[in-house]
């Protein structure tokens, strides 16, 4: 249990600096971080941090793909939580 949390902390932490991380170099006009990868770490439990720096960043907030995607890649990894702890909790 403690794994999974540490695991999500991590990968919450990623994705919010990911976020920031494109912001920057977006107002530099510098090579980006693809948006595959942004919904990458999303989708693999990164989800809130995800949404928590598009919101700090003002990031992809216009971007349809995101302010869907993203809270919808949250329900998914709360589901997929779930059935690990009960499978192994």
């Amino acid at each position: 249990m403690a794994l999974i949390i540490l695991y999500l902390v991590i990968i919450n932490v990623v994705g919010f600096f990911m976020f920031g991380y494109d912001k920057s170099m977006a107002v530099r006009k510098r090579r980006r971080v693809p948006e595959k990868r942004l919904f990458l770490v999303a989708a693999i439990g990164g989800a809130a941090g995800a949404l928590i720096g598009m919101r700090a960043f003002r990031h992809k907030t216009k971007h349809l793909s995101f302010t869907i995607g993203v809270p919808a890649l949250i329900a998914l990894n709360v589901v997929c939580v779930s059935l690990i702890i009960k499978m192994f909790g």
